[in-house]
């Protein structure tokens, strides 16, 4: 007879990690009516690296996103109307009484690409190689149109571009979302310890 009141932490991770993963996919990858929608953001930032990304589109203004505690966190709202990316990685490091757990997501990987429409993150730091094609640089973020929904207040900094392609990209965002996230290699993997993307 099985003992009651007693929980299994080795299950209830290797059950609760995937599931966290596949709602943060859901969340982030749900086509939105507006994209960049207000929402509280979690606690930490997650990690996303990219192999490259080539866009058509591309905006940057700032922005002050908000947590469960209310805190107030300054970010770059960073933008891409249409992009194909290979080799992706985000991950997450979750604190667990197992010690700490990564969940990662993975695609565009063996040939394979990811596409992804109306992109927003909510970039906190991020480290790059960029080519930038028609670039306007301190452009009214109220007026920016590259990327649909990405506007700032008026008279606030905005930049962007036609065209954008970024090599070797490594972000730790807020949030992310966007109007369609298709990935036809899609992978998810929960590890012991602290293996995240970078």
């Amino acid at each position: 007879m099985a003992e009651q009141g007693r929980v299994r932490w080795k299950r209830f991770a290797v059950i609760l990690a995937p599931v966290a993963v596949v709602t943060s996919v859901v969340v982030g990858a749900t086509a939105q009516g507006v994209i960049g929608a207000t929402f509280v953001v979690a606690g930490s930032a997650f990690k996303l690296s990219v192999g490259e990304l080539r866009g058509q589109g591309f905006a940057m203004t700032g922005r002050v996103v908000e947590n469960r505690a209310g805190r107030s966190i300054p970010v770059i709202a960073t933008g891409v109307r249409r992009a194909v990316v290979t080799d992706l990685c985000q991950s997450v490091l979750v604190r667990t009484p197992l010690g700490p757990v990564t969940m990662r997501l993975t695609g565009g990987r063996g040939g394979n690409v990811v596409t992804i429409d109306d992109l927003v993150l909510d970039v906190e730091t991020g480290r790059t190689g960029a080519d930038l094609r028609a670039l306007e640089l301190g452009r009214d973020a109220a007026t920016l149109d590259e990327v649909p929904g990405l506007r700032g207040p008026a008279g606030a900094f905005g930049s962007q571009a036609s065209a954008v392609t970024l090599r070797d990209l490594r972000l730790s965002p807020r949030a992310a979302t966007a109007a369609t996230f298709r990935l036809p290699d899609l992978g998810l993997d929960v590890v012991r310890g602290e293996r995240e993307c970078f």
